[in-house]
């Protein structure tokens, strides 16, 4: 395991100039997602990963984004401002590498409804109107409520009331440095939309899609998350959920129990749209498969047949034979959507235990109870 002073030598405050090795396109032609497989070398004495950790990465505005704010507010970029650390840097810089000119918040319309006066701005932000004011802040950016409102932001300081901070942006990591001690994978999925008339991007997203080729130094680190573990116990058979970009801890999880040589079953249970162009990591599945290394991979694809069908009602299909595995010990992780993916399968874990064990809705919540007590029920949702 690494030890603290090892997880700590680079930080989001001091992070590590990691080289991009390989940027591939995982998607076949056709798809209609666009998710990027990425191998980043790191430091291999100072960074140390176990799977289920993340890779950090530090993203930049890109320079188009930034010309139009400039023009819009109506400053060069060279005026002098004081970063959130009392750092003196250029507004461009600022732009570049502190705020987020991205997706629109709340707090932003708040100091826009201050700052103008505002009655429509101010309505939207009263309590019984959340509605509305999620309908106003979908789809729109920085840019377009500094379109709307010319001139409402007079001093280039005030941007760092207006904006939030520009953060990292966090990916799971796919890959184990068993076999990987110098490098970590991970595959990201690019965002690109068109709201309001103008074409958007993901802030790290977008950038990682247009402006990383290999050879490319970016600014990461390393996030230990010590609640998405494989087991101790290497014999222990464990039941992975991965949706789309949520599969890549699971391609770390057996990468690393192959590795170690771990007898414990591997289970997978893999979704996205179309299996000929969104299959993410195939060869390597099926791979690990023929080995014998993914003792099971259940694949439910939504669009290949008339009726949608999702991981959860693939969970529902093997019943019996994932009952019997919980029964055995197994750890039961999900990784990927939080909203609509979690809850659904989380739902269908319930069936499967109540149904099986016989003992109805209260003995399946007391039995999943059990199991996060046990810590053998892990999310890493978002």
């Amino acid at each position: 395991m690494p030890t603290e002073a090892q997880k700590s030598v680079y930080t989001r405050n001091n992070p590590y100039a990691a080289e991009v090795l390989v940027n591939r396109l995982e998607t076949q032609s056709g798809s209609e997602k666009e998710t990027r497989h990425f191998e980043i070398a790191i430091d291999a004495e100072q960074m140390k990963y176990t799977p289920g950790d993340s890779l950090g990465i530090l993203p930049e505005t890109r320079p188009d984004a930034i010309a139009e704010t400039l023009e819009v507010l109506g400053f060069t970029g060279a005026e002098k401002v004081t970063d959130l650390f009392g750092v003196e840097i250029t507004l461009g810089e600022a732009l570049r590498t502190r705020l987020s000119l991205g997706k629109l918040m709340k707090s932003t319309v708040s100091y826009y409804a201050k700052a103008t006066g505002d009655a429509g701005l101010a309505k939207l932000l009263q309590a019984d109107n959340k509605p509305a004011l999620e309908k106003y802040l979908w789809g729109r950016e920085f840019i377009d409520i500094a379109m709307e409102y010319r001139g409402a932001i007079k001093d280039p300081q005030e941007l760092f009331k207006a904006v939030g901070r520009l953060v990292p942006r966090m990916y799971s990591i796919a890959s184990s440095q068993l076999e990987h001690p110098a490098s970590v994978f991970t595959i990201v999925r690019v965002i690109r939309y068109e709201a309001y008339m103008r074409r958007r991007q993901g802030v790290c997203s977008g950038q990682l899609g247009d402006r990383t080729p290999v050879g490319t130094k970016l600014p990461t680190f390393l996030h230990t998350n010590q609640n998405f573990r494989l087991p101790e116990d290497n014999e222990r058979p464990i039941i992975m959920v991965g949706p789309g970009t949520g599969v890549a801890p699971f391609r770390a999880f057996i990468e690393h129990r192959r590795a170690l040589g771990a007898k414990g079953g591997n289970w997978l249970f893999f979704g996205e749209q179309h299996a000929a162009t969104d299959f993410l990591y195939r060869e390597d599945f099926e791979r690990w498969q023929k080995e014998g290394v993914l003792t099971r991979l259940d694949a439910a694809f939504s669009r290949d047949q008339v009726n949608k069908v999702y991981v959860q009602d693939r969970i529902r299909e093997n019943a019996e034979e994932l009952y019997a595995w919980l029964e055995r010990g197994a750890n039961f992780y999900v990784c990927g959507d939080a909203e609509w993916m979690a809850p659904d399968v989380e739902k269908a874990l319930l069936d499967v235990i109540a149904h099986r064990s016989g003992g109805g809705e209260q003995k399946a919540m007391a039995y999943l109870a059990e199991m996060k007590k046990q810590k053998r029920y892990l999310r890493d949702i978002y």
